[in-house]
């Protein structure tokens, strides 16, 4: 599946109750079309604990969401904007449709 995501990108959710908020990409999984996002889309796990560091309880996680109902934000132009691929000498680069400016890949 093509996706234009990328681990560390910051996105806006464009749906759902979490519309409107931002954060940070933590995990994609582009075989089923999903993204974790930093913050968004909270659900409560009961978890035993493992350890003296990682104590036991019910533990707020940040669940997959659809990449459909979230939006990349270019860093440059701070706007949300679509991502399409460039060739730049030898190598390809992810550009900001809106302002044109390079995405950090």
């Amino acid at each position: 599946m093509k996706m234009n995501l990328r681990k560390g990108d910051l996105v806006e959710i464009i749906a759902g109750d979490d519309r409107g908020r931002q954060g940070k990409i933590l995990a994609v999984d582009a075989k089923k079309g999903r993204i974790m996002v930093e913050g968004i889309s909270m659900v409560k796990r009961h978890e035993r604990p493992h350890g003296s560091t990682k104590p036991g309880g019910i533990i707020d996680k940040p669940a997959y969401i659809d990449r459909s109902n979230a939006m990349l934000v270019c860093p440059k132009c701070s706007r949300r904007s679509r991502a399409t691929w460039e060739r730049r000498g030898d190598k390809r680069v992810r550009i900001c449709k809106s302002c044109g400016g390079e995405l950090s890949s």
